[in-house]
Parts: structure tokens; C-alpha cells; sequence
């Protein structure tokens, strides 16, 4: 597995099958902050979703600054996991990433300042149906684009979403799409523009109302 330096200098890696990196090559670090992490904005104890976890930026910001958090990672892939203790990171998420580093071999963590992190590995799209509802208070949603993993971005997997969201709670994606926006408002979510951040278009924000 090959590592690919992007331009704010943290790394991301080309997935074969899908033809794509696992991040924007702008930054792999300030899409993570920028797209979910103050996007929704997270606090101490929240429950969190991460959906297609992969090299583990979203949830590794999260335990930031951050007391308690009991964090769900959904992931298909062991590989990307295993790719995670040979990830050099950026000196600024260093101390948080030392938990991270052996998750491949527990798949749950706890780091210094009680958050935890649980990872099921296998289908996400079968692994959600086994959360409980009306749980989470934020989602970071970060398949493969919809071009290329379309199955992740239909009305069934949002409305799957949106069951073990809480009232209130909040998801951030990358993706601006038509296609994937009327499918979150379809699931019953309240969509809104997210940051721009190392493209033109705006990342997505939803509300479960």
C-alpha cells in the first residue's frame, strides 16, 4: 500500500479498486478539520459515526481537545486499517494518533482521555443495520465519491443513517452532489452548504430534524 503526500504535507493513500485517493490531495489533514471536525463541530461525550473509517483522520481530530467520546468506525477494508500503524502523521494530531497506531490488532481503543474507538470491520451497509437508533450525535459520512461507489449514497443507506442519528444530530460529507443531496432531504434530513475547502464546491451538512 503505497502513501501519497498531499499538499498540506499529512498523507492519504490511492485506492486500486476505486481508482481514488482516500482523500483530497489539497490535504488529507485540513479536510478532516475542515469538512467534518468543525464543520459539526463535536463535544466532550458525544456519540459518533464514523461511515467508511479508513485511514482514521476524522475520528483521530475528533479525540482532540475531546473527553469521552465513544466513537463507532465502519470499515470494509482490514488493509487500510493495518496501514494506519506505518502512517506518518503531522506533528499537530502526533499525541492523539499514539492510540490509533495498533488498532488493526485490538479494533478497540481507549486513549489517555477515556474516548473510545470501536471498529467493526466488514459491509457497512449490513454492519449499520446492527447500531442502535437514535444514538449518534454526529456522522462523518466519507465513502468514495459517488462515481464510483454509488451504493453508498442512495435514499436507503441515508434513511439507514438517519435511524441511529439522534434528533438534532449532525452529518458532514465531502459531497455537494444533486444526486446525493436529494437523497439525504428524501431519508428526511435538513441539508445546508458546508465549508469550501480545496475545491469550488461547498461539502454538505445535514440535520436530522
Amino acid at each position: 500500500m503505497q502513501f501519497v503526500k498531499t499538499q498540506d504535507g499529512s498523507y492519504t493513500v490511492f485506492n486500486q479498486k476505486y481508482q481514488e485517493h482516500y482523500h483530497t490531495i489539497s490535504g488529507a489533514l485540513e479536510e478532516a478539520f475542515e469538512k467534518h471536525m468543525n464543520a459539526i463541530s463535536v463535544k466532550d461525550g458525544f456519540n459518533i459515526l464514523d461511515f467508511c473509517f479508513g485511514l482514521g483522520y476524522n475520528s483521530i481530530i475528533a479525540t482532540k481537545k475531546h473527553k469521552k467520546l465513544q466513537i463507532v468506525g465502519l470499515e470494509n477494508d482490514i488493509e487500510i486499517i493495518k496501514a494506519i500503524k506505518e502512517l506518518e502523521v503531522p506533528r499537530e494530531i502526533e499525541k492523539e494518533f499514539t492510540a490509533f497506531r495498533n488498532l488493526a490488532d485490538k479494533l478497540e481503543i481507549t486513549d489517555d482521555n477515556n474516548n473510545t474507538i470501536k471498529l467493526i470491520i466488514g459491509d457497512a451497509l449490513v454492519s449499520i443495520d446492527s447500531l442502535p437508533k437514535d444514538y449518534f450525535d454526529r456522522v462523518f459520512f466519507d465513502p468514495f465519491s459517488p462515481s464510483k461507489q454509488p451504493e453508498m449514497w442512495s435514499r436507503k443507506v441515508f434513511q439507514k443513517v438517519y435511524n441511529v442519528m439522534k434528533q438534532g444530530a449532525k452529518l458532514s460529507t465531502y459531497s455537494c452532489a444533486e444526486s446525493v443531496r436529494q437523497n439525504l432531504i428524501a431519508a428526511g434530513f435538513k441539508v445546508m452548504d458546508g465549508p469550501i475547502v480545496g475545491r469550488k464546491s461547498p461539502a454538505t451538512i445535514a440535520v436530522k430534524q
